[in-house]
């Protein structure tokens, strides 16, 4: 359904939008059912037939923030007043001055919500180091994209390279205090084509991805959200919001021209992020990390409310979609990705997609900054809700917004559109949270944890992975605790590796390529059954398996033995063996000759492995009624 058919009739006219929005009948066109990804060009500023909740997108979007504040007036304030023409009401200029608890000012609805959302940046700023005082300035002052590109890793300085980006703000000069530094660089870097405002040539590297980033943020714009929400920055809320004295200079004179709802920093982040995540989903957790990042740095500048900053990200999300999603952006998404993914083959040295995962983490801790999965993760997952009070019940189904999957694209392409779909639903924080509550779900949308796969099988899943294809196709991680009542199929040539403490009870069938246990309870709570393929028990202590198991005769089961019990089976049912077994030790694990090993426990063992080989050694198998026992000989 377009956003064609949802507006308004009146008699016998109807209300239409072109390519470049318009009103052409007697009635403004209304997007309170509008899906995001259909609606996005109605992000409008300075045009009555765009002012309203029902009207503007990003405003209906971000519109439960009007269960904790009533702004002065519901409207786009335009800045400027304009006489009414097609059919759309006059353009009015608000009386609102910019200055809370005023007598031109909104009204707060949940004060506790509120109080909390300063109380926040009050405690954030009081214990604000040097370090993130030096990290908030530069996030402020520096192009976003400049900022945000660390993000990339060991990858960062082939993006530069490739990308022709410059900034002019790298340190905090002496007398930032006193003097406003603006940056002179080109942010995101030189286009496919010149660009005489930016003063940049045509950039064969890399221009096609700069050009992809400039189109992720088309209509993306926040101040009409700004204008019409009319909140007012932390630091005039309360005196006790300590602002980076380097950033006095840029503190607006003008409070009526300075909303802080949403972050306008933290929007262009996120749009950005998400943007060079598509294009190198290599390191796609990390520059939502990133993003995030930017985020709480303008909390910690004194600038921003966490309120602020999630509808920053959501409208940032929100404008991705939609532009992603655009048919105009088709070739160019593909093309994009190519090149990018070119590029960064090339001047790591390394042959393909699937190498360049291993160089993108290659760095150790102390010289990535993002190195830390369980770290990031942690992180991203705080300043979803940034803890605000809950204001709605936490128990309500998942929302995944029209077109999301599409940021799913690159980072799971072995997955369908509704898998991935799946993916996002499964893997949303829970309800319950202000603002964040939002009708189509961009709000509950955790993206970090989505690149990590399924959160449950709510239905059986079919995964069918083509190594030929490279990248992600040819090996993955699922790192999610994964629940729910499905089974899991694997297929395909590609390595699929579960890593998570999982709880699904369907089972898990290996078709073909390779499954990885990464954990001891990779399968889940149900049975196990090999038909072909390659099992591999990668984890260091037993895999449980909660059902029965059962390996054909085309399957081989491939465990690391070590201590702990690492590579042993432990099966709840029965056991039916066929196929191989193909036995190595972990690195220092060398029992001595006549140490007897238990691979193999269960109810009931019948058949035996028909192949038998180990790394290093020389043993020997012995079956019982319930288990399998190796023997090392020498």
């Amino acid at each position: 359904m377009s956003v064609f058919s949802l507006c308004r009739l009146s008699t016998a006219l109807v209300c239409l939008l072109s390519t470049v929005p318009s009103l052409a009948a007697a009635e403004q066109t209304t997007v309170t059912k509008a899906p995001y990804v259909e609606a996005g060009n109605t992000n409008k500023r300075g045009d009555a037939c765009f002012s309203t909740a029902d009207t503007n997108a990003a405003v209906h979007l971000l519109s439960g923030f009007l269960e904790v504040w009533t702004p002065r007036t519901p409207f786009v304030d335009a800045g400027v007043e304009a006489p009414a023409k097609d059919n759309c009401p006059a353009v009015v200029k608000t009386d609102w001055d910019g200055i809370p608890f005023s007598k031109t000012d909104g009204q707060i609805v949940n004060k506790l919500v509120h109080d909390a959302n300063i109380a926040y940046v009050v405690k954030a700023t009081k214990a604000r180091t040097a370090e993130q005082a030096v990290a908030a300035y530069l996030d402020d002052r520096r192009g976003k994209n400049a900022s945000i590109v660390d993000g990339l890793g060991p990858l960062t300085d082939a993006w530069k390279a490739g990308s022709k980006q410059t900034t002019t703000i790298t340190e905090v000069a002496a007398d930032a205090t006193t003097v406003k530094y603006d940056d002179k660089g080109n942010n995101r870097g030189a286009g496919s084509r010149p660009d005489t405002e930016n003063k940049t040539d045509a950039n064969a590297d890399m221009g096609l991805a700069i050009d992809f980033i400039n189109a992720a943020s088309g209509d993306g714009s926040t101040e009409p959200a700004k204008r019409y929400f009319k909140y007012g920055r932390p630091y005039r809320w309360s005196q006790e919001v300590s602002v980076v004295p380097a950033l006095e200079p840029a503190k607006s004179g003008k409070p009526v021209e300075d909303g802080g709802f949403p972050s306008g920093h933290t929007a262009e982040a996120w749009r950005d992020a998400l943007a060079m995540a598509y294009l190198v989903p290599q390191r796609f957790q990390e520059m939502i990390t990133r993003a995030s990042e930017l985020g709480e740095s303008r909390i910690l500048a004194g600038m921003h409310s966490p309120l602020d900053v999630m509808g920053g990200r959501m409208l940032g999300t929100a404008t991705v979609v939609y532009n992603l999603n655009k048919a105009d952006n088709a070739a160019l998404k593909s093309d994009a990705y190519a090149q990018a993914q070119s590029w960064l083959i090339a001047k790591s040295g390394v042959a393909d997609a699937a190498a360049l995962e291993v160089a993108a983490h290659a760095a150790p801790l102390a010289a990535d900054r993002f190195a830390n999965h369980d770290a990031n993760r942690s992180y991203v997952l705080q300043r979803l809700s940034y803890g605000l009070p809950t204001i709605h019940p936490t128990g309500e189904p998942a929302r995944v917004p029209q077109g999301a999957e599409v940021l799913l694209e690159t980072r799971l392409p072995y997955l369908d559109v509704e898998q991935r779909r799946n993916v996002l639903g499964t893997t949303e924080i829970a309800s319950g949270y202000p603002l964040i509550d939002d009708a189509e779900g961009y709000g509950r949308l955790n993206l970090f944890a989505a690149a990590d796969g399924y959160g449950a099988f709510e239905q059986d899943v079919t995964v069918t992975m083509d190594a030929a294809k490279g990248g992600f196709n040819a090996i993955d991680t699922w790192r999610n605790d994964i629940g729910g009542k499905g089974r899991l199929v694997k297929r395909g040539s590609g390595v699929l590796r579960l890593a998570g403490d999982n709880t699904y009870a369907g089972g898990t069938v290996l078709e073909d390529g390779v499954l990885v246990a990464g954990s001891p309870s990779a399968f889940g709570i149900g049975g196990l059954t090999l038909n072909g393929g390659f099992l591999v028990l990668a984890a260091d202590k037993p895999l449980a398996v909660g059902g029965d198991y059962q390996q054909l005769t085309s399957a081989t089961v491939k465990p690391t033995l070590g201590t702990d019990g690492a590579g042993v089976l432990v099966v709840e049912g029965t056991a039916a063996l066929a196929g191989d077994l193909d036995v190595t030790l972990v690195d220092g694990f060398v029992p001595a000759p006549g140490t007897k090993i238990e691979i193999l426990k269960a109810k009931a063992v019948t058949g035996i492995f028909e192949k038998f080989t180990i790394s290093g050694h020389r043993a020997s198998l012995s079956y019982g009624p319930t288990s399998v026992t190796l023997t090392i000989e020498g």
